[in-house]
């Protein structure tokens, strides 16, 4: 029974790392070519960055805490 759960926690957790990869990704796309400054300003670049991760954080904590919750 405890291995039921461990599985679900585990597969909570691995798609909340997937989902934090997929937006990090977008982070850094947004930063133009190779991370370097693209057209975007340095404020809206660092704007832009504090949303994504963020964002990505929010998910990763919510994950966390529904796996918590499901013990």
């Amino acid at each position: 029974m405890a291995s039921s759960h461990m599985n679900a926690a585990i597969s909570r957790a691995l798609l909340a790392a997937f989902a934090t990869a997929a937006i990090s990704s977008s982070a850094f796309a947004s930063q133009g070519p190779g991370g370097g400054m693209g057209t975007a300003s340095h404020f809206t670049q660092t704007a832009m960055a504090v949303i994504v991760y963020g964002v990505a954080a929010i998910v990763v904590c919510a994950g966390l805490i529904g796996a918590a919750r499901k013990r």
